[in-house]
């Protein structure tokens, strides 16, 4: 896909990997983008187009699909981390977990895949995590949410196909962000701007599957074994 002259809609974009994406399209010459966030004043970002949204909320995506009736490309990058267990967490915030990943990211494939097929199809980017492939034990709600959005982004792709609509899953491990940086975590992590950068890299060149990272790479070639969990890597080891 080419993304000079697209018009893009990035879910989250007000702190973090959202934001990083709406700058990066900005500085790959997209004609607008759409920065969405439930506060949309909390957007701050030079050049986009502030957007409040929640996608959770089917009437606040139904009223951003009417407003950005223009989009060549969606990025659901919004989510939420509750870092909730599955038999002693709070259920309540696992269902949370599972209905912003799974819920909120087909409320907004619903909700665009007739303004994308209206001009030409497009694509979608959905940003996915090693943990779609791996479980970790004080976050398990998050690998569910993520396995479930992995594979709703396979379904997804196979039915927007004949619409011409690229389907494509980010696939990235620990990354610094706002949300990591809250846990203290002497992890190693990526730069944000790294991961954007191969994941515009992988839609412009037309790849359903972009693997940024070494953590993503190693969750995939775990899937050829015994399951085994997700373990934080140190920067003092």
């Amino acid at each position: 896909m080419e993304l000079q002259g697209c018009t893009a809609l990035v879910t989250g974009a007000n702190r973090d990997l959202g934001r990083v994406f709406a700058q990066q399209l900005l500085e790959r010459g997209a004609r607008k983008v759409y920065a969405t966030a439930r506060n949309a004043e909390l957007v701050d970002l030079p050049g986009v187009e502030a957007l409040r949204l929640d996608i959770t909320d089917p009437r606040s995506v139904a009223a951003a699909a009417e407003v950005a009736g223009d989009v060549t490309l969606l990025v659901n990058n919004a989510g939420v981390s509750l870092s909730q267990n599955l038999v002693d967490g709070d259920l309540d915030k696992i269902r949370l977990v599972v209905e912003t990943h799974l819920f909120g990211t087909l409320q907004m494939i619903r909700a665009f895949a007739p303004v994308l097929s209206a001009h030409g199809g497009g694509a979608i980017l959905n940003v996915l995590s090693n943990l779609s492939w791996m479980s970790f034990d004080g976050n398990n709600s998050y690998a569910v949410a993520k396995a479930a959005q992995w594979s709703l982004t396979n379904g997804v792709r196979l039915e927007l196909a004949r619409q011409g609509t690229l389907v494509s899953g980010l696939v990235f491990g620990p990354t610094e962000t706002e949300t990591m940086k809250a846990y203290n975590l002497d992890a190693v992590m990526n730069d944000p701007a790294d991961i954007v950068r191969t994941a515009l890299d992988g839609i412009a060149a037309g790849r359903i599957e972009i693997v940024a990272d070494e953590f993503g790479a190693a969750a995939k070639a775990s899937l050829s074994g015994e399951p085994r969990g997700f373990v934080l890597a140190t920067t003092s080891s």
